[in-house]
């Protein structure tokens, strides 16, 4: 019986799934984004959130202790350096479950697991998203036709098509007199 064990064991035993977990982690350090089961990407959230928290102190015992779970230099290199610098300011949540179906031979369902600050098209989409006005008239304008003035009609003149340019006088065509110097000539032969 499983009594108050809360930890998923993912179908494999102590000494499997610490080490899945770890190169789970490894791959996500180093890639920012990785595809998994929903499954091992829940536990793989529980198990990476603390030593990210744990880069933002670098000390030599926070490295010790963050190689300790990855046995990997240079994804703790990469962690310390390049991923702390981004969620010094975040007090949290460092990474985001994305699902994407089903996978097709086993229907489990599949996910992108990634780290939230390196997600620019996430960032962009935030970003983007600025509250609009409630009233809008039906023409685009001001919300009151009535007190358009004269913005409107400068706004009018500005948009009005302009009349075409009068055309250039032809040229007279030009003399075909070969050139009287060969260092004139345009092509070069070399």
């Amino acid at each position: 019986m499983r009594h108050g064990n809360k930890v998923n064991s993912l179908g494999r035993k102590y000494g499997h799934r610490k080490a899945l977990l770890s190169n789970l982690a490894v791959a996500l350090v180093t890639h920012k984004r990785i595809r998994t089961t929903s499954a091992k990407a829940k536990a793989l959230r529980s198990f990476v959130e603390p030593i990210i928290n744990r880069s933002k102190t670098n000390t030599t015992h926070s490295r010790r202790m963050a190689f300790r779970y990855l046995q990997d230099k240079t994804a703790v290199a990469e962690l310390f350096d390049d991923i702390a610098t981004k969620v010094a300011a975040r007090p949290g949540g460092y990474t985001r479950i994305l699902k994407i179906g089903t996978r097709s031979g086993d229907a489990a369902e599949m996910v992108y697991i990634e780290l939230v600050d390196y997600n620019e098209g996430m960032q962009k989409d935030a970003k983007k998203k600025v509250r609009r006005s409630s009233r809008r008239s039906r023409k685009g304008g001001a919300a009151d036709g009535a007190d358009a003035g004269p913005a409107a009609e400068k706004a009018s003149a500005a948009k009005a098509p302009k009349a075409p340019k009068a055309a250039a006088p032809k040229q007279a065509p030009k003399s075909e007199e070969p050139a009287a110097d060969a260092g004139e000539s345009t092509e070069t032969a070399e």
